[in-house]
């Protein structure tokens, strides 16, 4: 990741043979923005996982490995002002 692009958290379990999952990566390699995958099983703190990311993106086409995870990566997004994208 460069410090000079937006870092976006793709919140999802990224699967290289679900075609929306590559397209998400394809749109945001597109437009210019600096990316990375965050599993949705994984432990930790969501605040400490993601802190370091400009926006958050809830991935598309995911039947999510952990629903909670998902859902507290949103939680923490709208209870910081993280921009938030939702699909």
């Amino acid at each position: 990741m460069t410090a000079d692009r937006a870092q976006i958290a793709v919140v999802g379990d990224f699967d290289r043979a679900n075609p929306t999952h590559r397209f998400t990566n394809a749109a945001l390699e597109h437009v210019g923005l600096d990316f990375r995958w965050v599993p949705t099983d994984s432990s930790g703190d969501w605040e400490e996982r993601l802190v370091a990311y400009d926006g958050v993106w809830i991935a598309p086409a995911s039947p999510y490995r952990s629903m909670e995870g998902a859902l507290a990566a949103v939680r923490y997004a709208r209870e910081r002002g993280v921009p938030l994208v939702g699909t």
